[in-house]
């Protein structure tokens, strides 16, 4: 396990993905429940217990487990049921997807342009 791969792994995450999972945490559970460093505290355990598992598990059985996990956190830290945690994760994937797709298509058209 490469301990500086997984420090800019989480440093990533808690710049990419925690605010993402707190806006939708926020939308659908309340900002009473959903704190930001609740999302923070969600990003660095999931991606820690991610490598963690990625090196001891096989690939298709961790990425369950890892699911698995990604909800109980969501679950655990904003406080509300396994239901309304799988809806989180799935819109804030969504909301990610989309984010990603608009900065690949701004980086492609400004290498277009030949900046």
């Amino acid at each position: 396990m490469d301990l500086v791969a997984l420090l800019i792994q989480i440093v990533v995450g808690i710049i990419v993905v925690a605010p993402i999972l707190w806006l939708v945490g926020r939308a659908l559970v309340g900002k009473e429940k959903a704190k930001f460093t609740d999302a923070i505290w969600i990003v660095v355990l999931g991606t820690i217990i991610g490598a963690v598992v990625g090196v001891f598990v096989g690939s298709l059985i961790a990425a369950v487990i890892m699911f698995v996990v990604w909800l109980a956190l969501i679950k655990h830290f904003f406080d509300c049921g396994w239901l309304k945690a799988f809806v989180i994760a799935v819109i804030a994937v969504i909301i990610f997807i989309i984010i990603v797709a608009i900065l690949a298509i701004i980086g492609i058209g400004i290498l277009a342009l030949g900046f």
